[in-house]
């Protein structure tokens, strides 16, 4: 099986096992071949165990948004880490800014940007979720950026904010002339620059 399918395979029975025993623990949720499968992408059974919640409760995000955040990460942790986590310090809550501070006017995109670089990197704290419910507000009203396309761009980025800053702005920008001309629609890619083929060919390679 790819492990795309076995991912939402995992995520399917995830879910329905919650429905059934909501009050599991985390640290026996999940049985000892779904969490192999969560350490080859570079999650951690606490990370995973966030959008099984979120989805179990809230449906949202969806299972597709979940597997492409998922393929995301892993692409990352398999090819600019190698398949190695490492040893970081986690990303706690308090070392992220607050919903309230800006770049270029734009409040809360400090801190989902400092979430973005930490997914990536497989440092933010079991504690906190990328693309949780304020950070879904934030790219709908900010250009209708794709949760996985911002994470790329992150990585592209490679600690730029200022590029990041730009691409969100370009992304409202296009956002708001689509909604004056409605047939004239562009893919969240071209809203932001970001281009994936490069990391798409990596992850085929690294399946080949």
């Amino acid at each position: 099986m790819e492990w795309n399918d076995a991912f939402m395979t995992l995520l399917r029975d995830a879910v329905s096992r919650y429905h059934e025993r909501p009050q599991t623990p985390v640290s026996s949720f999940f049985l000892p071949t779904e969490a192999e499968l969560l350490g080859e992408i570079g999650y951690t059974p606490e990370e995973m165990y966030a959008y099984v919640l979120d989805y179990a409760t809230h449906g949202a995000p969806s299972p597709s948004t979940i597997l492409l955040i998922a393929a995301a990460r892993r692409t990352f942790f398999l090819t600019a880490q190698r398949g190695i986590s490492g040893n970081a310090r986690p990303v706690r809550a308090a070392d992220l800014p607050s919903e309230d501070d800006d770049y270029q006017g734009i409040p809360y995109l400090p801190r989902i940007i400092r979430k973005a670089e930490a997914k990536l990197h497989g440092t933010l704290e079991s504690g906190l979720m990328y693309y949780d419910a304020d950070d879904r507000r934030f790219l709908h009203e900010h250009g209708d950026i794709h949760p996985a396309d911002f994470l790329y761009l992150a990585w592209q980025s490679a600690g730029d904010k200022q590029k990041m800053v730009k691409a969100v702005l370009k992304a409202m920008k296009v956002g708001a002339a689509e909604e004056q001309s409605p047939r004239q629609t562009q893919p969240a890619a071209t809203r932001t620059g970001f281009t994936p083929n490069q990391h798409i060919q990596s992850e085929f390679k690294l399946d080949s």
